[in-house]
């Protein structure tokens, strides 16, 4: 951590302790419980059910209770196998809905979506939203037409309201089998190069609209042959050295904003955990290798990969001490969970009160979620 750094750390710590100390009362939690648990609060993305919202929705109750830092919408609701209404009906439902979550909302939070175009979006045509090509199909045309897509659908999410895209995908079409990325057309290329070329397009045209960019799946997803939406996916025997250029390549050219991390396993780096809950992935290879300086956030922590594996208290534990900085608990795989963010933030905050996880962590992620946010006016 470097000296600016340092300052700033040390000014926001002090402004949230002052904010807690000021409005606590003899019948309110620790001062420095409410610090922590707001601070880790913000390291959370949260999906949920509802295509409206008041000041009684319990969306806006979970942000203004626990200062939840994103929250993340669908169009279908998988745990009710699609029975249930989720967050998606058509434009103006949209628009109403981010516009009154926001304004109930006493915290700033991220407002994101998987809308990367073709088989991977939200935001559909039979909806009434703009329809994008897919990766793939983009990758066959001039890059300048990626960025012209992107620009668009930049667009249509600002005046949705939205400030977040999950998007672009920057894996290489090393398997166009894949069943979670080959075969949905999520790739430009299998050429890493123009990957790098045609993702730092998309990014322009998203950046140009004032949406944040998220490139995924770190550190590639490309070669799998599973899908870690359904259980853990092992990519030794696959994948390719080349798969983590266009990080490389977007990295080195300033790309500073947000890193989806993969549920991938891979021992030839770590015998023990998938990407997403390894040092050795975001710390090692991500942070001090590749230096990249901006928010890590974890692709969704309810997945087979990791939910199948470790208990969502854990493995939010495990992820943090890693690297990553924000967790994406969508409430939308197999199971809808109100209290899941709830649980999450209990359990990190023990796991820091007990040493088992360095306060300096939570402070980190903290800092970087902020400078983020004002980097692109989101209060």
């Amino acid at each position: 951590m470097n000296y600016n750094f340092k300052i700033i750390t040390l000014t926001l710590a002090s402004l949230l302790i002052f904010s807690a100390i000021s409005t606590a009362s003899a019948d309110t939690v620790d001062p420095k419980e409410q610090i922590y648990k707001k601070m880790i609060g913000q390291m959370l993305v949260v999906g949920f059910r509802g295509t409206e919202a008041d000041q009684d929705s319990y969306i806006v109750k979970e942000i203004n209770k626990n200062n939840i830092g994103g929250i993340i919408l669908f169009d279908n609701d998988m745990p009710s196998k699609k029975t249930l209404k989720r967050n998606i009906e058509n434009y103006d439902q949209v628009k109403k809905l981010v516009s009154d979550i926001k304004n109930y909302s006493t915290s700033s939070i991220f407002v994101g979506v998987d809308a990367e175009g073709g088989y991977v979006n939200r935001l559909k045509e039979k909806y009434g939203f703009i329809n994008i090509p897919s990766a793939e199909s983009l990758g066959k045309e001039n890059p300048n037409k990626t960025a012209e897509q992107a620009t668009i659908l930049g667009k249509e999410l600002n005046e949705l309201g939205f400030n977040l895209d999950f998007a672009p995908v920057v894996d290489v079409n090393v398997n166009p089998q894949n069943p979670v990325i080959g075969y949905l057309e999520r790739s430009f290329s299998d050429n890493p190069f123009k990957v790098a070329i045609y993702a730092s397009e998309f990014i322009k045209g998203l950046k140009q609209e004032n949406i944040v960019p998220a490139i995924k799946h770190f550190p590639g997803h490309g070669s799998s042959t599973s899908d870690s939406h359904l259980g853990m996916t092992d990519v030794t025997k696959t994948y390719q050295s080349n798969e983590i250029l266009p990080y490389m390549h977007l990295i080195i050219n300033g790309y500073d904003d947000i890193v989806m991390t993969a549920h991938i396993m891979n021992t030839d780096i770590d015998k023990d955990y998938p990407a997403t809950l390894s040092p050795k992935f975001i710390k090692d290879i991500l942070r001090d290798k590749l230096k990249f300086k901006g928010v890590v956030i974890s692709d969704d922590m309810q997945m087979g990969a990791i939910a199948d594996h470790y208990g969502s208290e854990e493995a939010a534990v495990k992820a943090i001490n890693a690297g990553c900085d924000m967790l994406i608990v969508s409430n939308n795989i197999n199971i809808y969970d109100e209290e899941a963010p709830t649980k999450i933030i209990n359990a990190v905050y023990e796991a820091v009160k007990k040493g088992d996880i360095n306060q300096n962590r939570i402070i980190q992620s903290y800092i970087r979620i902020k400078l983020l946010k004002n980097k692109y006016g989101i209060k």
